[in-house]
């Protein structure tokens, strides 16, 4: 466990002993040769808040502008920069701390010091750089008080705002640890973050996590991070990855400062506060994300919030290169996978599929370049029968590589139980680490990295309601999804966690209706449940993997409950939950389902009155939606594909005859009857592009499957090697 960080955490930590908020004293132990770099903006407030950290640390404190600057210079900087210019004033800056060496210290640092990349490169060598990210309308509104009306580089007809807007790139790039600062926050609150920073960066060991079955004493001794679990998928006990100490908690006035930012800047902010610099750093962290969620997304919102009817809106999750929700993590998950993969091994990710999972994963990790492509594989299973037909087309049209979808001659739920059982059988894992130098991994959703990402758009969609000026922060929302794994549902009830004002989160079942079951009743049943095939396939599942993360939830993480009712249900086939974790249940999440036909009715209904076409999951969200929710807050539907995937069953629904054969026409013809969404560009290129090909089936056994991965594996990297 912990393999990446021995490797990465060669810098010193900072021991720091927090005392209360009125007590400006705090011991800090030797801090050997690192300084704490304050770094921000003009105006952000660096020379007080790293007067006061310092004070509380014990610390000497170092202004680069008066320490460093002016002493050098021997005049003060305001005459420097009338005497030289801008251009030459930001070379001499850069070439004074260039000179500048110190240890153990709390550094100021000048709003101009990260435009010189000579500077800071010898800078930042001497210690941890801390970025007071604060509000630019608080910068403005301190810069006027400080009757500073013009800075380093803003040029006759630039507003301060956009010369602000134009520095943040360069903090950007060199910053350690980000410092969050809400609206309206004063200097003593931002001292007080920057101390919670170095705290949290220095307890790297606190920052692990546990598996859903285990019992605190097991997980006491064992220690997995965020890169172990990541690569490793599944818990060695079968149990899913989860927090150990649960999600950080945002107050009001930093998500205030989250509603005017972009998607990608929302989803920096946020997986920042979820993964310890020590297994992503900030820089490579902003470069994922900003290349999961660019021009590979028609929309530039990349998961916009649009109104529907009533006090209903829908969020389109489906405007990512294959059509579903499941590319808002599987864009930025084989990054992560990527990065923390030892240097030793090959890895082959299983990945079981009712439908979009498959060609999401096949997507993102077809993106990987380099020695990451060639070390990792990648074979999908999917139902023959149990997918549309554009799906498949989808998933079978990457033959390139080391990807392969196979199709099984069964359901969902046999795909699953069979890589859960691969993982589980140390027999076949340890031939295939030994014959072949290659590990399996997962990119379900029980993988923590698939799951993590699907936090942020929930938290996006209520953010951009109070951008809209639908709500004010702090008003109550509904959310309601889709629910077939439990994976979407769950990342809603961790975003609440994390302080979105979310009142319920619906979940939405279609004919099988399993987890509406569940949540109604407190039994989960498996016994002579046949798996019925619906018009909304990604949600035909009967064994929903994250009820267990949202069991250890409720449960307030009581690891040997949830491995006695999973284990009860693997040999069962059925568990009942005690009545007061029912009422826990039920105070989270409200379930219920709907028929093939009213789901039919609904894409018509809502057709007809708006133009908007829902596709088939989207409408069983919808059915839900209105049997369920009271109208007391607005109710945000989860549309987690795009109508095209289920051109047959959205043609019955609007009962359009003489439908065309091929599915580029299908879809040619959708998009001429939708007034919105637009047809999915992506989705038609890819179909255009792979016709009718043949692909792989195999029977439903265990066996069959596993010679499957050994021919992957063959066919994958011994060719390479």
């Amino acid at each position: 466990m912990g393999f990446l960080n021995a490797l990465r955490a060669v810098r010193c930590y900072l021991s720091l002993f927090p005392t209360s908020k009125s007590c400006l004293s705090t011991k800090a132990s030797l801090l050997g040769d690192t300084n704490i770099l304050l770094m921000g903006a003009p105006g952000a407030g660096k020379t007080t808040v790293g007067r006061i950290v310092a004070h509380r640390l014990g610390l000497p404190v170092i202004d680069v502008d008066d320490d460093v600057l002016e002493t050098t210079w021997r005049m003060p900087v305001a005459a420097k920069l009338a005497a030289v210019g801008g251009e030459c004033f930001l070379e001499e800056e850069g070439q004074a701390l260039c000179n500048f060496s110190a240890s153990g210290c709390v550094v100021s640092l000048t709003g101009s010091n990260p435009l010189h990349a000579s500077a800071m490169q010898h800078i930042r060598e001497s210690g941890l750089v801390i970025y007071l990210d604060v509000d630019s309308e608080d910068i403005i509104q301190r810069l006027a008080r400080m009757k500073v009306n013009r800075i380093v580089g803003q040029e006759a007809g630039v507003s301060m705002k956009d010369i602000l807007c134009y520095r943040k790139q360069f903090y950007e790039k060199w910053l350690d640890v980000r410092v969050l600062c809400g609206k309206g926050d004063t200097v003593e609150e931002v001292a007080d973050k920057v101390l919670k920073a170095l705290e949290r960066y220095q307890n790297h060991a606190a920052e692990t996590y546990v598996s859903t079955r285990s019992d605190s004493v097991a997980s006491s001794n064992q220690k997995a991070y965020f890169s172990d679990v990541v690569v490793e998928g599944l818990a060695t006990d079968g149990g899913l990855y989860v927090p150990k100490n649960g999600f950080p908690n945002l107050d009001a006035r930093e998500w205030l400062r989250l509603v005017d930012m972009s998607y990608p800047e929302r989803a920096l902010v946020l997986l920042e506060k979820c993964i310890h610099p020590l297994d992503v750093s900030a820089l490579h962290l902003r470069t994922m994300i900003f290349k999961a969620y660019g021009s590979n997304f028609s929309s530039e919102a990349v998961a916009p919030v649009k109104p529907l009817v009533h006090n209903q809106y829908v969020q389109e999750l489906f405007h990512g290169p294959t059509a579903s929700f499941k590319d808002l993590a599987l864009q930025l998950m084989p990054q992560l996978f990527a990065y923390c993969l030892p240097q030793m091994c090959n890895y082959l990710i299983l990945v079981a599929t009712s439908g979009d999972t498959g060609s999401a994963v096949l997507s993102g990790f077809s993106r990987l370049s380099g020695v990451d492509k060639h070390r990792t594989g990648v074979l999908v299973f999917f139902p023959e029968d149990g997918v549309s037909e554009i799906q498949k087309l989808q998933m079978t049209s990457f033959r390139e590589g080391n990807a392969r979808a196979v199709s099984v001659l069964t359901d969902f739920d046999f795909c699953q139980r069979t890589i859960k059982r691969m993982f589980g059988e140390s027999g076949l894992t340890g031939h295939l680490a030994v014959e072949y130098g290659t590990v399996l991994s997962t990119a379900n959703s029980i993988n923590w990295a698939r799951l993590l990402p699907q936090v942020v758009y929930h938290s996006s969609a209520y953010l951009d309601l109070c951008r809209d000026g639908v709500i004010k922060f702090g008003e109550p929302v509904d959310v309601c999804i889709p629910s077939g794994n439990f994976g979407n549902a769950i990342s809603a009830v961790y975003a609440k966690q994390m302080g979105i004002p979310i009142r319920k989160v619906i979940c939405a079942s279609n004919h099988n209706r399993i987890i509406t079951d569940f949540i109604t009743t407190g039994e989960y049943d498996l016994r002579g449940r046949p798996l019925v095939l619906s018009h909304s396939p990604a949600i035909d599942i009967l064994k929903s993997s994250n009820l267990e993360r949202f069991i250890f939830h409720v449960s307030d993480g009581d690891g040997r409950l949830v491995k006695e009712l999973f284990t009860r249900l693997d040999r069962q086939r059925h568990f009942q939950v005690p009545e007061p974790l029912l009422g826990r249940m039920q105070q989270e999440v409200l379930a219920g389902w709907c028929s093939e036909d009213d789901c039919l009715a609904a894409i018509q209904s809502v057709h007809t009155q708006t133009g908007y076409l829902m596709d088939t999951h989207t409408a069983v969200a919808k059915v839900v939606a209105d049997r369920l929710q009271d109208g007391a807050c607005p109710v945000v539907l989860c549309s987690t594909a795009h109508y095209g995937k289920f051109a047959p069953a959205v043609f019955k629904a609007l009962q359009i005859r003489n439908i065309p054969e091929d599915p580029v026409e299908q879809l040619k013809k959708l998009g001429s009857t939708a007034s919105r969404p637009e047809i999915h560009r992506d989705m038609m290129k890819c179909l255009k592009e792979s016709g009718r090909r043949k692909h792989a089936v195999c029977q439903a056994d265990y066996g069959v499957l596993v010679d499957e991965v050994e021919s992957m594996i063959q066919d994958s990297f011994l060719k390479v090697m």
